[in-house]
């Protein structure tokens, strides 16, 4: 998260107290808002163009809340890479980079510019129509089970760790460990499990008819693996193309379900980081 910018981008006439901000791209989307870069770029209007937008996220003067839409996706990755080491760095876009300026925020901000009324949606007469908000994580569904996949790839070691170096159960008939995602406390294990083996089935379809894009993204992991993240109707997949995947469906709420390499996982992960889309 970023520091609040003293210098701004223009949102309506006035300065924009950059919080922090987030890319919007075919390989790194808030997952939050769809399965896939199209699906995200729909929640907020917009046309998925090539190159995605990068997301600024600031309050203006009133402490109105918005979301600036810029076509400078570079300038918003440097921003990012340079608040995630810890240093500083001013977040002023041009104006010509300015593709829209819209009310709200997509996304769950934590922080708050100083000096300025706290967060809230901009008066009614100066928008059309409502304001952009978080999608609702308070109850299972699509955007708590893609939020669970995102802190999955991010706690890999930990997730891994529970399951242990000896779970390998054929692939076709995976046993399946509950676990909590929000808390990732483990309950008792039950054999073999129909919604994983519509997954596996749905995912190996990928490889012979891509999916929209985004669908299946490909990032780094230690040594000589990738991160493999693919999702779809109803369900979320993390894999590291070395090791096992972990499986996340909205009709299990709350449940993580491990899925052993087994003959036929390696196959499918290999396959499916080919056709992966990846940052630039």
């Amino acid at each position: 998260m970023a520091g609040t910018d003293e210098e701004a981008v223009t949102a309506t006439d006035e300065a924009l107290y950059v919080l922090t901000a987030v890319l919007l791209t075919p390989a790194q989307f808030p997952s939050v808002l769809g399965d896939d870069y199209p699906e995200a770029c729909a929640a907020l209007d917009l046309a998925p163009r090539a190159d995605g937008y990068g997301l600024v996220l600031g309050q203006d003067g009133d402490g109105a809340r918005w979301t600036v839409v810029i076509d400078d996706v570079s300038l918003v990755a440097v921003a990012i890479a340079s608040w995630d080491c810890g240093m500083e760095y001013e977040l002023s876009p041009d104006e010509r980079s300015v593709v829209a300026a819209l009310p709200g925020w997509p996304l769950a901000v934590a922080v708050a510019a100083p000096g300025i009324p706290a967060p809230h949606d901009p008066a009614p007469d100066l928008v059309d129509g409502p304001a952009l908000a978080p999608p609702d994580t308070g109850t299972w569904g699509p955007a708590q089970r893609r939020l669970g996949a995102d802190e999955i790839a991010l706690q890999w070691a930990v997730w891994r760790e529970q399951i242990g170096d000896d779970y390998v159960p054929p692939v076709d008939r995976p046993a399946t460990t509950a676990a909590t995602a929000a808390d990732g406390e483990e309950t008792a294990p039950k054999s073999g499990h129909q919604g994983v083996r519509r997954v596996l089935a749905e995912a190996r379809a990928y490889v012979d008819s891509p999916p929209p894009l985004g669908r299946v993204r490909s990032s780094f992991a230690p040594g000589d693996a990738r991160t493999l993240r693919a999702d779809g109707p109803g369900w979320s997949m993390v894999a590291r193309t070395d090791d096992i995947a972990f499986v996340l469906l909205d009709e299990e709420p709350g449940e993580v379900l491990p899925v052993g390499r087994g003959p036929e996982l390696p196959g499918l992960l290999e396959a499916l980081d080919k056709m992966a889309v990846r940052p630039s």
